[in-house]
């Protein structure tokens, strides 16, 4: 008698045993599942923060050509009031909106609440001036837009020299104009991407026109 009992106990035990592990086994999975998934999230995040860094890094723009000055003045004194150079979208790059800045009256800077959405700013030893006035003209094929796509080239042109467009140019827009032997930076700041920074020196005698190397 004694010894069914026993018996009977021990298959009771074996159940109770098999219904632990089974728990055990899928707290196991639902634990293993949620950590597979955590991984995989933030692999994903991990992964979009490295492909937005680069998409941050890399340039969209690239300059084709030189970089042209027009004077103000001639000279061994002689000033700079524009110049202008030629961009082109990097291969692969994404569209850039080069809708151009509203004039500020004369001022040589881009209107307040302008939308232009690329930003040219200038910098020398002197000052640095923010959000110039500039003007672009497509070259050779273009599909009509105002967007820089692949294949396409923006000559643009910072300070506006044509009479009654109220532009204002470099002389309107720098504190000390720029004259001889003066380093200065260009930056043309897009959307997106890494900044095109435009650096040359000017000559000791200003020509009507150079070419600045």
């Amino acid at each position: 008698m004694f010894k069914k009992f026993l018996n009977h106990e021990k298959g009771i035990t074996g159940l109770e045993t098999a219904i632990i592990l089974i728990a055990f086994v899928v707290v196991a999975a639902v634990f293993a599942y949620t950590a597979l998934s955590a991984g995989l999230f933030s692999t994903q995040k991990a992964q979009e923060a490295v492909y937005s860094g680069l998409k941050e890094a890399q340039s969209t723009l690239e300059l084709r050509g030189g970089v042209i000055a027009t004077a103000n003045t001639t000279g061994a004194a002689g000033t700079v009031k524009q110049i202008s150079f030629i961009v082109a979208n990097v291969l692969g790059g994404e569209p850039i909106d080069f809708t151009q800045p509203t004039s500020g009256n004369h001022t040589g800077l881009a209107a307040t609440g302008s939308n232009n959405k690329v930003v040219i700013n200038y910098i020398d030893n002197a000052q640095t001036v923010k959000n110039l006035y500039w003007t672009y003209t497509a070259l050779g094929t273009t599909n009509g837009d105002q967007l820089l796509s692949a294949n396409e080239k923006f000559q643009v042109t910072v300070g506006d020299t044509t009479a009654g467009s109220g532009g204002g140019n470099l002389i309107d827009a720098l504190g000390t104009p720029l004259s001889v032997n003066k380093t200065f930076t260009l930056e043309v700041v897009t959307p997106a991407g890494a900044v095109l920074q435009i650096e040359r020196t000017t000559p000791a005698y200003i020509d009507a026109i150079m070419n600045l190397r």
